[in-house]
């Protein structure tokens, strides 16, 4: 009886990874799947049990979206998650630095009291948080969703982006060093540059928990600095159907994180601090 050499077997395990890859990533993906169908059908076929699979598509329910005057919500979620995110990646970047490659007195202390901030609730905090914004007039303001977006993904960001400066090799740093190059430069045109994954991985995460926040939103906000999921939060009635137009709005939500993350794609893989000294 024949055996498989290890080259035809290596293949042949590679080639059920992959199968098993494809399956899982189906699996996955499919309810988005689901949802941009969803968002092409009438409402009755959408509530149609069993699920209806044939059907005729149509862009009423996208005209519906429009005409709720979906653009304000979309444009004050994407001020909120830009704007904090820049901040937050300007805030960690420094941070990380300080703990990581040029490490602070106690910075594991430092590390837990920025990890901690996560460990409460966010509905502990809500009460003593309205009153704050209210008391300061700045109650459905969307610079507040800014500065509490961004207080909220910086310890995320902060041990994100120490993870990324720790594999930055010392003997660039110390080359640097000897060119005369100020902590500034080191950070702006030496340490940057090689952790560019990684500070891109940080600002998409932070965007993407920005944009999809809700329980903030919708108790700090109400029509002025409303965001996105508070737009969908509107569809949802128990008088009469709803499904098709949600998806609609889900399916129009979702298109500015999955530009972002394919503008972002090629920043993603890490790995190019590797070889930096020659």
């Amino acid at each position: 009886m024949t055996t498989l050499s290890a080259a035809p077997k290596r293949r042949l395990l590679n080639s059920l990874w992959g199968v098993i890859a494809w399956i899982a990533g189906i699996i996955f993906v499919f309810p988005v799947i689901w949802m941009v169908l969803t968002s092409f059908k009438q409402e009755q076929d959408a509530a149609s049990n069993p699920p209806s699979w044939v059907f005729t598509p149509t862009l009423d329910q996208y005209v519906t979206v429009f005409d709720r005057n979906i653009m304000p919500f979309l444009l004050n979620s994407l001020m909120a998650s830009v704007f904090s995110t820049l901040l937050v990646v300007v805030l960690a970047t420094p941070a990380a630095y300080a703990l990581s490659l040029r490490p602070v007195a106690k910075w594991t202390d430092a590390l837990f009291f920025f990890i901690s901030t996560k460990m409460m609730p966010a509905v502990a905090a809500l009460l003593p948080l309205y009153l704050l914004v209210k008391n300061l007039g700045m109650l459905d303001n969307i610079w507040t969703m800014v500065i509490l977006y961004s207080s909220m993904n910086l310890p995320l960001a902060v041990w994100m982006m120490r993870s990324f400066l720790l594999e930055v090799p010392r003997e660039v740093l110390e080359a640097g060093e000897v060119d005369g190059a100020s902590t500034i430069t080191a950070i702006r045109r030496i340490i940057l540059p090689i952790v560019s994954p990684g500070l891109a991985a940080t600002a998409l995460i932070c965007f993407i928990f920005a944009w999809n926040e809700f329980f903030l939103a919708v108790n700090l906000t109400a029509t002025n600095a409303g965001t996105a999921p508070i737009f969908l939060v509107g569809f949802i009635s128990s008088e009469g159907l709803f499904l098709a137009r949600l998806c609609a709005a889900a399916t129009l939500v979702s298109l500015p994180v999955l530009i972002a993350g394919w503008v972002a794609q090629n920043k993603l893989v890490r790995g190019l601090s590797m070889g930096a000294v020659k």
